[in-house]
């Protein structure tokens, strides 16, 4: 029995280091991206590599960057991994995402008459309440019609962009950028210092406020996961939704709720991004936005831990920062997207390479056990 308690000792290690399964994935990841780096460019595979892993803290512009790619992605992975623990698949972070992008720079736009203490918060609000609106309509659907939430999710991320697009043209529409007009400079989020901090001599990075209310954002709804009943009764409604009624929870309600949350956190990252103070605007192009879609890797890289979600939205961030460092080097900006899809495409099997090792320690543990009676 003492083999078998080994085994089960090293087999549980694994299950109990979740995070195993994510390294491994991302290992596998940035293996095949090299073997791409060679097809594209052999002689400079090498210093593109070691760039692409080091550059994102090369210094500390380049630091300040990752923060600022990293706080919307971290926010639509928020929302993917919230509604993944209530049993729901939110593949519609990117429609809620661009919903709450737009409400903000409207508010930013139209009301820059309104002192900054009122104006930013004001736009970061609207936003959220607008993704959560966004992801409330297909949390509806499945609660009262049991319409399948990821058919409802793509077809609200298609309405959304088109909807954007045409209230974009009609409301605060640059012409001559083809993109949102500038919203007012006291509606973008305060940077904190952050501008100063992360710059390479006179050059500033992007770095801003939003960050940290990423990073609190992780913090709450990890709480409200763990610590609350509201977030008991959500994840009871994922686990088992009969059990769940069975028991007094309304499982309607907490769907609609978990949907409306979740969509929620995708506006806010909206918010963050276009109130930062980069001077970004949305485009008036037929294309979804990248960034809630980026945020279901980030979600399963971290096995749908609120926390997790912290460090794996930096890290695909700061594999965009050394992506676009990699160019320096002669790589086309298409083999740096497929360096960093792969990444993401692996790093979304974790949880395939978790359940293989689960299993392999329930066999284990079972031919152990079978030999321990024999004997």
């Amino acid at each position: 029995m003492s083999d078998l308690n080994k085994r089960r000792g090293f087999w549980g290690l694994l299950d109990m280091s979740s995070a195993f399964s994510s390294f491994a994935a991302i290992a596998v990841g940035l293996v095949v991206g090299f073997f791409v780096l060679l097809l594209s460019n052999p002689a400079n595979a090498g210093i593109g590599f070691v760039t692409l892993l080091s550059s994102g803290f090369g210094d500390l512009k380049s630091a300040g960057q990752v923060l600022y790619f990293a706080t919307p992605i971290i926010m639509t992975g928020l929302s993917v991994a919230f509604s993944a623990r209530t049993g729901l698949f939110n593949i519609g972070a990117s429609g809620q995402f661009i919903i709450g992008a737009y409400c903000s720079i409207l508010i930013g736009v139209k009301c820059s008459s309104l002192p900054g203490w009122l104006l930013c918060p004001l736009a970061v609000i609207a936003a959220g309440l607008a993704g959560a609106l966004w992801g409330a309509v297909p949390g509806l659907l499945k609660a009262w019609r049991n319409v399948n939430e990821v058919i409802a999710c793509i077809m609200m991320n298609y309405i959304g962009m088109y909807l954007v697009n045409y209230l974009i043209v009609k409301t605060v529409y640059d012409q001559r950028r083809n993109i949102t007009m500038a919203v007012a400079s006291h509606a973008n989020i305060p940077t904190f210092g952050l501008d100063k901090i992360f710059r390479l001599g006179n050059s500033p990075s992007s770095a801003g406020g939003g960050i940290f209310i990423a990073l609190l954002a992780a913090v709450v709804i990890y709480l409200i996961l763990e610590k609350t009943t509201l977030g008991y009764e959500i994840k009871a409604c994922g686990f088992n939704k009969n059990a769940a009624e069975y028991a007094g929870i309304n499982s309607s309600r907490g769907i609609i709720t978990a949907m409306a949350v979740s969509g929620a956190l995708a506006g806010l990252g909206g918010a963050l991004l276009f109130l930062s103070g980069a001077g970004k605007g949305i485009d008036v192009v037929d294309t979804l936005a990248q960034e809630g879609f980026n945020g279901i890797p980030v979600a399963l890289l971290a096995l749908n831990n609120p926390i997790g979600v912290i460090f794996s939205g930096l890290f695909i961030a700061y594999l965009t920062v050394g992506g676009f460092n990699m160019q320096l080097y002669n790589y086309a900006p298409q083999a740096v997207d497929m360096i960093v899809a792969i990444i993401i495409y692996f790093s979304a099997a974790s949880l395939l390479i978790k359940g293989l090792f689960q299993k392999l320690g329930k066999r284990d543990d079972k031919i152990l056990e079978k030999g321990g009676d024999e004997a």
